[in-house]
């Protein structure tokens, strides 16, 4: 409860105390100033999947089975259960056959590890390593990010983690709904040195170079994966919120769990539905697993509502999914929650495309989320 209290009282602080940074330019290349933006550019040469719900394991499980060297993950919520014996058991297959497997969880979402989980991370030869233990020097900069990464050549991010929550199908009390992609190409490097940074953090080797292996193009879809950092000024995670909002020129829907935005992004989307934008956000609602955070994004929906913004709350279980998509195209999917705490305070990460498939996948899904969501008027 006490870290409860410290979560919620920080977020509060963080609120009062924005960075300040606002875009105002229009964005003439996405690509370009997405390099200017976040340092990273989009690199062609991808194949993306996007996975809703329980299925995402299915696609994970599959891609171990084929791991050769290396499967590595960090993510924030780790949990004895269904899914986590499914996990480790194809995980324990491969070590038997020689790969390696590295997990890294958070020390604060994943605290209520437990021997009997550290067990079976031991039995399926897992390195396990706990990321900042606490208490430390900034309990604060928590790592968020939920990857993983299997030899180096295909990854997998988003909402999810490894908890039975995440089985189902989003419709129910007791799954959750959320999206998430599996990713070949360019940007897995990226994700791999996400985690190897983070994993040398945490006192780890480092990885050999031949899990950073040449990855040539597999597709035709542009993308890149933005890490994003805690920051007391100003991190990646708002930048990069900030430009897509910025990019849109026809439609901008949003899905995310905790939509408590910054007022320069409050500010964006006011200005972009006040353009002419179609902008739509679909939020948690009545059975958020955060009530504080539910009632809190409520106060911010009348000025937004009376610039033209249309709001849905996800009425059949907690709406989990982090997800952008701008006009015809340009989609994001990662960890990162439109609140205080998220785009100032933890380690977060996103993989940023431009897929018209993909794209059409989540307008789909975003359609059918808002068929079952209640409009806020």
């Amino acid at each position: 409860m006490k870290r409860v209290i410290f979560l919620v009282a920080l977020a509060a602080s963080c609120r009062k105390h924005e960075s300040g940074f606002e875009l105002h330019s229009p964005v003439p290349h996405f690509s370009a100033a997405l390099e200017q933006t976040t340092g990273v550019a989009l690199q062609p040469g991808h194949r993306l999947e996007v996975l809703e719900n329980g299925p995402v394991f299915d696609a994970l499980i599959a891609a171990i089975a084929k791991a050769q060297k290396s499967i590595n993950a960090e993510t924030y919520i780790w949990r004895k259960g269904a899914a986590s014996n499914r996990v480790l058991e194809a995980i324990k297959l491969r070590t038997a056959a020689g790969a390696i497997c590295r997990v890294l969880l958070d020390a604060v979402g994943s605290e209520d590890l437990g021997d009997e989980l550290r067990a079976r991370f031991a039995d399926a030869r897992c390195q396990l390593r706990i990321f900042r233990p606490v208490p430390g020097p900034d309990n604060a900069a928590r790592n968020h990010r939920k990857d993983f990464i299997v030899d180096g050549r295909v990854g997998f991010t988003g909402g999810f983690g490894v908890d039975d929550k995440w089985l189902g199908d989003g419709l129910s009390d007791k799954n959750w709904r959320d999206t998430n992609v599996r990713v070949e190409g360019p940007a897995v490097g990226q994700l791999q040195q996400s985690f190897a940074e983070h994993w040398q953090e945490a006192g780890g080797d480092f990885l050999p170079a031949s899990e950073f292996p040449r990855l040539e193009p597999v597709g035709d879809a542009p993308a890149a994966f933005v890490r994003s950092d805690a920051s007391p000024v100003v991190t990646r995670a708002e930048r990069l919120t900030q430009l897509v909002i910025a990019s849109a020129r026809k439609r901008l829907w949003i899905e995310n769990a905790y939509f408590v935005p910054s007022k320069a992004i409050r500010n964006l989307l006011g200005r972009q539905a006040a353009a002419g934008v179609d902008v739509r956000i679909v939020a948690a609602g009545h059975k958020s697993d955060s009530k504080f955070e539910f009632l809190w994004a409520q106060t911010d929906y009348g000025d937004l509502q009376k610039r033209g913004v249309r709001i849905w709350e996800y009425q059949p279980s907690m709406m989990h999914a982090k997800t952008m998509l701008a006009d015809d195209a340009l989609i994001v999917i990662g960890s990162v929650n439109l609140e205080p705490f998220s785009l100032n305070k933890l380690e977060e990460g996103a993989l940023v495309a431009e897929d018209a498939a993909a794209a059409r996948r989540l307008a789909k899904d975003f359609e059918a989320d808002c068929a079952r969501s209640k409009e806020q008027k």
